[in-house]
């Protein structure tokens, strides 16, 4: 059994998501549904570590998934120092008004170790859609 990479570099990110409904820049007539999502990212390891990508996997209610890759987070690579957090928001559009995201962030510390770390699932949702 090996340890994870988190553990193994002595780097330890907590990743915290809320999300929210946008009914200015959706259009439920045209099955457009907006959402923003606040992630917090919480350096609580030993080591420093610069975000390098992302990865999403998004999912509606439909089942239709899209898969997002991409260099750092709206247009940024920060870098956490143990104690540090960094926060940004940002959006996703969707067929239907309930979806659902996950994936993760790949890190590299000062010393050249790479590891990910996992974006828990979180829903997006119409209000009033979800009991």
């Amino acid at each position: 059994m090996t340890t994870p990479p988190t553990m193994q570099t002595g780097a330890l990110i907590v990743v915290e998501v809320r999300s929210a409904y946008l009914p200015e820049q959706s259009q439920p007539e045209a099955n457009r549904y907006a959402f923003s999502y606040t992630v917090r990212l919480s350096n609580r390891g030993s080591e420093p570590a610069k975000l390098v990508d992302r990865h999403w996997i998004i999912t509606d209610a439909d089942a239709r998934v899209e898969e997002v890759r991409g260099a750092g987070v709206v247009g940024e690579t920060p870098h956490l120092a143990p104690g540090q957090s960094y926060e940004y928001t940002s959006g996703a559009v969707l067929r239907t008004p309930v979806g659902r995201m996950h994936g993760s962030y790949g890190w590299i510390t000062d010393d050249a170790l790479r590891f990910r770390s996992p974006i828990p699932e979180f829903v997006l949702s119409m209000p009033r859609v979800l009991h």
